[in-house]
């Protein structure tokens, strides 16, 4: 390509750079997104490997009184940890998650009107600032839908759009003082109502990224079906048909470019008893197991996978694994290696940014993580 070609377009991008809020990266770098959930615990600087993430959500902020508010009590001290483990890794961002599903029913009364909005706004800039965080990620379960008991309402899929727009502003403003670029990030509901409650191809434009919640599809409590938590493909006899690859298609026929679609993985599992008499009981009706399980993964690698009466399939359709305990008759759907790779190669084949996980803690030997970050970042 000739040279004054090059210096032209050269301009013409940094121009275009300038002139908008959509920040999309020209390369092909891809991001592992931690969701970190310390809870009422003080963080061990040696247990989170920030050398194998590009970003963690740090979970979660509430919303009281129309601010963001302080999660738990130990979360002053859990940022100042976080922020000095940049030493290890000096391109960490640090983002405070605001809601998930406990804490969303403040969410629809704050986005109300544009005073409430710039109330929450204003707060959220303010507590950025205190923490030396690098932007926030707003985890609202859901917009216009009841989620764990929440005030919801019709306009809320407007209000969205709003909130976001004006939080994009601020977070530009603060870092034209500053001189840094502070992210702007959504957990998304993947499902064709939450894409009907959103005005993704609007909201798309404010956000560095959308971290695609793909998983949960199936929570046996709730569906009274033995699903699987995280399947990449739908099974064809799936009567919900959703998957991973359902919901990125979902999305970007919405208007979110594959470029800031971000796949969730979970480095946990679900488990259910089926009712049925024929084969493993998936997709047929089920009720959760009388007998509880731990299901991290950690805890399912070590004390259930092919012990304890349970045996490791692998569902070819759905490209992903589980458990079965002929005995119990139940079932334990999850995430493994085999179908972690699986994945990591979809968003590559896909042109995705990246993986995001919840939850940190739930694979302590980070044999979930090291796939992640050999298949995505190491080079």
């Amino acid at each position: 390509m000739v040279r004054t070609l090059i210096i032209t377009l050269g301009l013409f991008f940094t121009l275009y750079a300038c002139s908008t809020s959509q920040t999309f990266d020209q390369d092909d770098e891809k991001y592992v997104v931690g969701y970190l959930f310390p809870q009422d615990r003080l963080l061990d600087p040696n247990e989170v490997e920030v050398e194998k993430l590009t970003h963690i959500n740090y979970a979660f902020a509430d919303i009281r009184d129309g601010k963001i508010a302080q999660g738990f009590e130990y979360d002053d001290e859990n940022f100042k940890i976080l922020n000095n483990m940049k030493e290890r890794n000096p391109d960490l961002k640090l983002l405070i998650s605001v809601g998930g599903w406990t804490w969303s029913g403040n969410f629809s009364d704050m986005a109300l009107t544009k005073e409430s909005r710039k109330k929450f706004i204003d707060s959220s800039i303010e507590f950025i600032k205190q923490h030396k965080l690098d932007g926030i990620d707003l985890d609202w379960e859901y917009p216009n839908m009841v989620g764990a008991g929440n005030v919801y309402r019709t306009e809320d899929k407007q209000n969205f759009t709003l909130l976001l727009k004006e939080l994009r502003t601020a977070l530009d403003e603060l870092g034209e003082a500053h001189n840094k670029h502070y992210l702007l990030t959504i957990a998304a509901g993947v499902s064709k109502q939450y894409i009907a409650n959103t005005e993704m191809r609007e909201v798309q434009k404010y956000l560095d990224f959308v971290n695609l919640m793909t998983y949960d599809f199936y929570v046996v409590s709730a569906d009274s079906i033995a699903g699987h938590n995280a399947a990449l493909y739908t099974h064809p006899k799936d009567p919900r048909g959703i998957s991973a690859d359902a919901g990125v298609q979902w999305f970007m026929e919405a208007g979110v470019p594959s470029e800031k679609i971000v796949l969730g993985v979970p480095f946990y599992g679900r488990s259910a008893q089926t009712l049925s008499e024929d084969g493993h009981g998936l997709f047929e009706p089920a009720i959760p197991p009388e007998k509880r399980y731990r299901t991290s993964f950690s805890n399912i690698k070590t004390k259930l996978e092919n012990k304890n009466g349970f045996i490791r399939y692998w569902d070819s359709a759905a490209s992903v694994p589980y458990l079965f305990n002929e005995d119990e008759k139940v079932l334990i759907m999850y995430e493994d290696e085999e179908s972690l790779t699986k994945k990591t190669e979809y968003i590559k084949e896909h042109n995705l940014k990246g993986a995001m996980f919840w939850e940190y803690q739930s694979d302590y030997e980070s044999r979930l993580l090291n796939i992640l970050h050999n298949q995505l970042i190491r080079r």
